[in-house]
């Protein structure tokens, strides 16, 4: 959740409503407005503005509280608008994924067992293309070899609000020659994940999302985070100090 904020506890109105989003995207390709949300589950504008409100708050969606009708942003794996990550199911383009780790999480959501996913993407630095071929939570094929995820921002400065800048953060780049050039153009540093190694990072969540109807508020500790890539063999020199 944003950073020093204590544990709680999902409310049954946000459980439901999570629960219908995450449905009606892996459905649909896109997320549910008000109207959806009300005639498939109930609540008014009031609950489902406080239910967003608190998903927010337990990293599970990103929304514009400010807005009168709370715009859904992302609900990752899922992203309302054009991401680094396009996902293509029987050859259709069925949503935008909201980031290059969400592309290695997607095919493990339940509605997309036993179906091959195709996540088309590109190098952050050079835009070229990037093709992933994911079933059942397992890479089938990865083009072209060697492909890396770029993280351009420390986990100290995730989720200072929402989640929107940490996706931002996490793309894929070729190599390691592409991503020092990345990391000139962007003007930041940051760390270079195997794909294997990105796996077992999301797997905490792609094993837990809409397959535990009451999965708990998501807890954001930069320690951890910098302990767990560490412990894989990651260089986290960069956020050190």
């Amino acid at each position: 959740m944003a950073q020093n904020v204590p544990p709680f506890d999902y409310t049954d109105d946000a459980l439901a409503l999570r629960q219908f989003v995450f449905e009606y995207w892996c459905e649909h390709g896109r997320g549910p407005n008000f109207r959806n949300v009300h005639e498939a589950i109930g609540l008014d504008r009031r609950r489902i503005v406080q239910a967003y409100k608190q998903l927010q708050l337990g990293i599970t969606v990103v929304v514009n509280a400010d807005a009168q009708n709370c715009d859904l942003l992302k609900i990752p794996p899922f992203s309302s608008f054009p991401s680094q990550v396009e996902c293509y199911i029987d050859d259709r383009f069925h949503s935008y994924i909201g980031c290059a780790s969400e592309a290695v999480a997607v095919s493990n959501m339940p509605p997309f067992r036993d179906k091959e996913l195709r996540l088309e993407s590109w190098c952050a630095c050079c835009l070229a293309p990037i093709t992933l071929v994911s079933k059942n939570f397992v890479l089938e094929s990865v083009r072209p070899e060697g492909v890396m995820v770029h993280i351009s921002a420390s986990p100290w400065d995730w989720n200072n609000d929402t989640m929107g800048s940490m996706c931002d953060a996490m793309n894929f780049v070729l190599d390691h020659e592409h991503a020092d050039r990345y990391e000139r153009q962007v003007s930041r540093r940051g760390i270079r994940v195997t794909l294997p190694v990105m796996k077992e990072f999301v797997a905490s969540v792609a094993e837990v999302r809409m397959w535990d109807y009451h999965w708990p508020p998501g807890a954001m500790n930069p320690e951890s985070v910098i302990d767990v890539f560490r412990s894989r063999g990651v260089d986290t020199t960069c956020w050190d100090g």
